[in-house]
């Protein structure tokens, strides 16, 4: 199993969302309100000078579905290639 994170821009939370439950991923973590800087964007702080947030999605999934995120993300990414969306994966064990 993987754990698939992915960081991307709080405006495209609903597209996200939606993206993803359409392709069938329907269980998922989302944390709000992330901030930080990035290589492919301007830094989202939530302040004043550099306002906006990130939100992040958690999605624990078997190893044969993580090339179907990545695609889903590489599309998000064309689409959009200043968002600053970034995607990840690691290892997952279940413990309980």
């Amino acid at each position: 199993m993987k754990m698939f994170f992915m960081i991307y821009t709080e405006a495209m939370d609903e597209r996200v969302t939606e993206a993803f439950k359409n392709a069938g991923f329907r269980s998922y973590t989302k944390m709000h309100g992330a901030t930080g800087e990035g290589e492919e964007s301007e830094p989202k702080l939530g302040t004043h000078y550099w306002p906006g947030r990130n939100n992040t999605l958690l999605l624990g999934v078997p190893d044969e579905e993580v090339q179907k995120l990545v695609d889903l993300v590489r599309k998000f990414k064309q689409e959009n290639p200043r968002a600053g969306l970034r995607a990840f994966t690691f290892p997952l064990e279940e413990c309980v």
